[in-house]
């Protein structure tokens, strides 16, 4: 009787402790939201003209190619191209959280589930519906081209963007902490996703520049709000030992 009353204390002093959620991440997730919230209102004001009109004119001058330009179509600018498309959308709502879930991972792949749906689809598709931007126009006598790519409807933000930050933000979340190093070298190669999705959507005058720029800040926003939220799950999974590295050890006869 007694050695199971000195055992119990044991298994709770050994339990590990359940993860905290990092308030500075909840914070820049929502000062992100209302940045991108407020950024939207001020573009429904004059949503044909707003106040960044001038940089983004300046920019699209600068940046923008015409259909005869060899550069669009090009690997690099149709990997951008892509990435935020159909071939993105089924990596980060297939591929990823099927891979997760063969794994035995099954928090992870509902969490990248979720950040690909709160960012690309709340906030992109809702802020398109109420602000409704339109997209860079040709203009002949300035010799400036509208989009080259098929687009739909609203410019602001750039669902190619809000993609992009979702999916560098969410993979960087599955990476443990404790790998310093790879964690580090994913954020310096997302970094350029980034800046690269920027570069493409205004290449091909599918959309302003400001619109490129917040359409990351959304995505960044949405990916680390889930983050926030998963952070025990997460914290769990990165902990536990994929399930079929466990069936060799069921397999051995347990001693007597």
């Amino acid at each position: 009787m007694r050695a199971a009353e000195v055992e119990q204390p044991q298994r709770a002093d050994v339990r590990a402790p359940r993860a905290q959620r990092p308030r500075a991440m909840l914070w820049s997730s929502l000062g992100l939201v209302v940045a991108f919230a407020l950024m939207g209102l001020l573009v429904a004001q004059d949503a044909a003209a707003p106040f960044t009109q001038p940089l983004d004119d300046w920019w699209r001058g600068l940046v923008g190619v015409g259909p005869d330009s060899d550069v669009h179509p090009s690997a690099l600018p149709m990997f951008f191209q892509h990435l935020g498309e159909g071939p993105g959308a089924l990596v980060g709502m297939v591929l990823i959280p099927g891979a997760l879930a063969l794994v035995g991972r099954w928090r992870s792949a509902l969490f990248f589930l979720t950040v690909t749906l709160v960012g690309p689809g709340l906030f992109s598709q809702g802020m398109k519906n109420l602000v409704d931007r339109p997209r860079p126009a040709a203009d002949e006598t300035l010799g400036l081209f509208g989009p080259l790519f098929r687009v739909d409807h609203g410019s602001f933000p750039s669902g190619h963007a809000v993609m992009a930050g979702a999916l560098v933000v969410g993979i960087a979340a599955l990476v443990p902490a404790a790998r310093r190093t790879a964690r580090a070298l994913w954020w310096s190669v997302g970094g350029l996703v980034l800046l690269g999705m920027v570069w493409q959507r205004t290449l091909v005058n599918a959309h302003w520049l400001s619109d490129t720029v917040f359409g990351l800040v959304a995505g960044v926003a949405g990916a680390l709000l889930v983050w926030w939220v998963f952070w025990p799950l997460l914290q769990s999974d990165h902990g536990r030992p994929v399930w079929f590295r466990h069936l060799g050890r069921r397999a051995q006869p347990s001693p007597a």
